[in-house]
């Protein structure tokens, strides 16, 4: 299970014992609105109220590649896709603002729908 808080961090724990696995991971400057696992368990990815979207390996709790942007405002949704190739974020708490998709093998923002 992976989560993220107020206190600008995500976390992952064992569904069996409830215990947090590991450090959290830590590298937002706000709040972790959303979280999600990558299909084969390997990443992670983390949406803020700082605008940004990262990365996580999901065994050594660090940051894979560059900060994700592109978003005016705080991001909210994240997911990846069934492939596990792309990453979806979309903002709009403050500031309604479009989806975009980000290829992960590259980093870069590819579509804002």
């Amino acid at each position: 299970i992976v989560s993220g808080s107020r206190d600008e961090v995500v976390r992952v724990w064992d569904a069996k014992s409830g215990g947090q696995i590991g450090s959290p991971l830590k590298g937002h400057t706000s709040e972790v609105m959303s979280v999600a696992f990558s299909p084969d368990g390997n990443r992670i990815v983390s949406g803020s109220w700082d605008e940004t979207v990262r990365v996580w390996d999901a065994k050594s709790g660090g940051q894979i590649g560059k900060l994700l942007k592109g978003h005016p405002s705080d991001i909210t949704p994240v997911a990846f896709s069934p492939d596990g190739n792309s990453i979806i974020s979309a903002g709009g708490m403050s500031i309604p603002t479009p989806t975009t998709l980000h290829p992960t093998n590259n980093s870069k923002q590819s579509i804002c729908l």
